[in-house]
């Protein structure tokens, strides 16, 4: 159980800043413009955090019976996937090269 865990927060911190690692919308599709605008990716962590939250729910359903969740549940694990998405937001807009 422990080694899905940790899988599931490596998954959650890669999909977390895999927004802001690159100029492709969800690192496939280019777009016209040659950045990236926020909003875009705001769109991206939603989706990432979204299919993050669909395969945690999956490896659940594996090891044991599924508990219920209320809106604090879903609003903690928001929060933490974006304290998990503060190193790709500091390299891309706050890091000064």
């Amino acid at each position: 159980m422990s080694s899905a865990v940790a899988a599931v927060l490596i998954l959650a911190l890669l999909a977390a800043n895999l927004p802001f690692a690159n100029e492709r919308l969800f690192g496939v599709l280019a777009l016209k413009s040659p950045s990236k605008a926020f909003g875009w990716r705001l769109v991206e962590l939603i989706v990432n955090y979204a299919l993050v939250g669909v395969i945690a729910y999956l490896l659940e359903q594996k090891i044991e019976p599924v508990h219920h969740q209320d809106w604090e549940f879903y609003a903690v694990t928001a929060c933490m996937f974006l304290v998990l998405a503060a190193p790709g937001f500091v390299y891309r807009f706050l890091w000064k090269p």
